[in-house]
């Protein structure tokens, strides 16, 4: 699900929570269970990402400003105020995937996909505060601000939003386990599974017409 456009957060979360982990620790475990996904998704869509990694580096520095910021402040509240902010998260998120359909990008003319506007800066900020706070539905948004900032077809896009997922995650794993805040049984269970379906989402989503992936 988080190769091809984002929310495998509502999966992880959502099961660590039913049986009784803390929803700051749910949340961070989350971040790390999809890890693994990140990378081999991103992997996946190398032959893309060689041809742009170089001018997406703002980006990426970008990102992994705005993920430390987010798990700061995650790490700043105690579970009875997470848990009150988090149906509210979750209503945001499902908003995004119900708006998924016009949200995700068209292609756009152009090869590079690299960040090239001081909005698209801005959007990428944003997104990842939130990816470093949360996450769910933060493939919509980044897939979504990247198609209103960035030229390339979908895959590309994908792609780069991939790469920036890890930066993303990257920062905030090292936040949450400096914090002590990841349930590492329940993510040692997870992991294997999220870095195959990380690699299975790309090699499905690129033999499939870019139109059924949006629609997806």
């Amino acid at each position: 699900v988080n190769a091809v456009a984002g929310g495998g957060t509502f999966i992880t979360f959502g099961a660590m929570t039913l049986i009784g982990v803390p929803p700051i620790v749910a949340n961070a475990t989350s971040s790390v269970t999809q890890f693994p996904g990140y990378i081999t998704s991103t992997l996946a869509y190398w032959d893309d990402i060689r041809h742009f990694w170089r001018g997406a580096l703002l980006l990426c520095l970008i990102s992994a400003i705005g993920a430390m910021a987010g798990a700061l402040i995650l790490l700043a509240l105690d579970n009875p105020s997470f848990r009150a902010l988090v149906p509210w998260l979750l209503l945001g998120a499902t908003a995004l995937f119900a708006a998924g359909p016009w949200l995700k990008p068209a292609p756009k003319a152009g090869h590079e996909a690299a960040v090239g506007s001081l909005a698209g800066s801005l959007a990428q900020f944003i997104t990842a505060i939130y990816g470093g706070f949360f996450g769910a539905g933060m493939g919509v948004m980044m897939l979504a601000t990247l198609g209103l900032t960035q030229a390339g077809d979908y895959h590309r896009l994908n792609a780069l939003k991939n790469m920036l997922a890890v930066v993303i995650a990257a920062v905030a794993i090292v936040v949450f386990v400096s914090g002590g805040v990841v349930a590492w049984p329940q993510a040692i269970v997870m992991i294997p599974g999220g870095a195959l379906g990380g690699y299975a989402g790309v090699w499905i989503a690129k033999r499939v017409p870019q139109n059924a992936v949006r629609g997806f």
